[in-house]
């Protein structure tokens, strides 16, 4: 007899429906799977055998043919096993196939008849909900991610036989279940993000930078902080998360689908509502910064999607690691291909970069600098022209002063920087209407419609283009980062204080 059951699996960022045909007929006994499939699909041929056997349900001899469709789209994962299991019993009339329609299955079996977690949960469940599926069974681990999809019966799943005990009851005792499952897990639903630790009070000093992390968070512009060890790059740069906004909650499905799909959800927390913040080290290798991979997965830089990705030491990093940058900062995506196919990863982060000026770290201070002229340029050269181009924001940290460290007033507090920022964000917003955009990311249009200038700054302008060799990019960057500093002081126009400001910013020493 032929069955259907429907699954899906993941491409990319995004997922598609799985038709698992199952056909058991007489003839020499057998086990054939046919789709494109990978190998650990494959290998679902024996787990599931085994997995229903210790389930203590028997199989005649009989010629078993499982198809995954469409066919002609590779499909990975562990996520079939479930389905196949499921397809094989109704083939052999031992579930009715009205108990599975319009059911999407996903889940990996143990060879004991446990059913485990699989990754990318939250993207199946959006897709199943948006092609009109009601009802998605899947592994009880994922079930805390996959009930934050509004509208979708959801039940999840720990062993094989629970599966078959749920299609087998009526729908009046599956609402029941399904209503005493998510009321064991509702308070769950809503993580209120922690407090931090950290505070932009905590940093000395630095008042400069501290202006510079406040604009780059409220226009969403890319940050370079340069100067001397223990200057406070590090600690700036990690307390930037404080003064950003809790992500809305698009934004915080969006993020989190790439998540779920890398496996990184857990019960305790199934959705990301704060920006991330990622800090790779120097030796991270092309694949796990970019994404890829035998089975491809998103990278570094998709994970600091809608956050902040924080290289310390940025000559440090390869020079084809960097290189990877200059997509993403310009597209806010990543594409990859593969043998297996081409995927598209989300990747609209706030770069935020620290460096020494030079190898020893103490460039331009002679006194202390004992790198020759030849090696600060070959240092700062590892980063190149076209990386620093795409860069609004380059501030030069200053050493801390001993005077500085005795004194006991505080500089503004997280809180208060974060308040500037959701208002200027929220000018953005009016600005922008409905398109989900900041000042950090207009094109040539719109830098024209909104960084309009009177006729006194085309000549400041000029002046400022012309002694800071600027190029085209950075000059439109420029007016973006003027564009900001206006909306922080609550200006309609940009006036001459905010131009110069953006072009101080343009500016850089420390070698480069």
């Amino acid at each position: 007899m032929y069955s259907t059951i429907l699954s899906a699996a993941c491409h990319g960022i995004d997922s598609y429906l799985v038709n698992v045909e199952v056909d058991a007929s007489t003839g020499l006994p057998g086990f054939d799977m046919v789709g494109s499939l990978a190998s650990e699909v494959k290998e679902a041929r024996e787990r599931v055998r085994v997995s229903l056997k210790n389930s203590g349900i028997k199989i005649p001899p009989v010629r078993v043919t499982v198809n995954l469709s469409p066919a002609n789209v590779h499909k990975g994962g562990s996520g079939f096993d479930l389905p196949i299991a499921i397809g094989i019993l109704c083939a052999l009339e031992k579930i009715k196939p009205d108990c599975v329609k319009d059911i999407l299955l996903l889940g990996e079996l143990g060879l004991d008849g446990k059913v485990r977690k699989v990754k990318g949960i939250l993207p199946i469940v959006m897709e199943a909900k948006a092609r009109g599926i009601c009802k998605c069974i899947i592994p009880m681990d994922n079930y805390p991610e996959a009930i934050q999809v509004d509208g979708m019966e959801v039940y999840g799943v720990s062993e094989l036989l629970e599966t078959l005990e749920y299609l087998q009851c009526s729908v009046k005792e599956q609402k029941e279940l399904q209503c005493k499952q998510r009321s064991g897990l509702t308070k769950k639903r809503i993580m209120l993000p922690k407090e931090s630790e950290l505070d932009f009070s905590q940093l000395i000093g630095q008042e400069h930078a501290k202006r510079a992390a406040m604009i780059a968070a409220a226009g969403h512009h890319h940050l370079l902080l340069s100067g001397p060890p223990g200057s406070g790059k590090t600690m700036l740069a990690k307390r930037i998360t404080t003064i950003l906004p809790s992500l809305k909650s698009d934004e915080s499905l969006e993020v989190s689908k790439i998540y779920s799909i890398a496996g990184l959800l857990t019960e305790e927390s199934p959705l990301i509502q704060v920006p991330p913040f990622y800090n790779p080290h120097h030796t991270i290798s092309p694949v796990a910064f970019a994404g890829g991979g035998k089975n491809p997965v998103p990278g570094m830089i998709s994970l600091a999607h809608k956050g902040i990705l924080f290289l310390d030491e940025l000559p440090e990093f390869r020079r084809e690691v960097l290189e990877i940058l200059r997509q993403p900062l310009e597209d806010r995506k990543i594409h990859i291909s593969r043998s297996s196919g081409s995927y598209c990863y989300p990747a609209s982060f706030l770069l935020v970069g620290a460096m020494n000026p030079c190898p020893c770290g103490y460039y331009p201070d002679r006194n202390r600098c004992t790198c020759s002229e030849q090696e600060v340029k070959k240092y700062a050269g590892k980063i190149s022209g076209p990386i620093l181009d795409r860069i609004d924001l380059r501030i030069y940290t200053n050493r801390i002063m001993p005077g500085e460290l005795l004194q006991e007033r505080e500089g503004l507090s997280s809180s208060q920087m974060k308040e500037k920022v959701i208002r200027a964000r929220k000018i953005q917003e009016m600005r922008f209407e409905s398109q989900s955009h900041y000042n950090g990311e207009m094109n040539t249009d719109e830098i024209k419609k909104y960084c309009v200038l009177s006729d006194e700054l085309h000549g400041l302008v000029e002046k400022l283009y012309q002694s800071l060799n600027l190029s085209a990019r950075s000059y439109g960057k420029m007016l973006k980062v003027a564009r900001t500093i206006a909306d922080l002081e609550g200006e309609p126009i940009i006036k001459k204080e905010h131009l110069m400001e953006a072009g101080m910013y343009q500016e850089w020493q420390g070698g480069i």
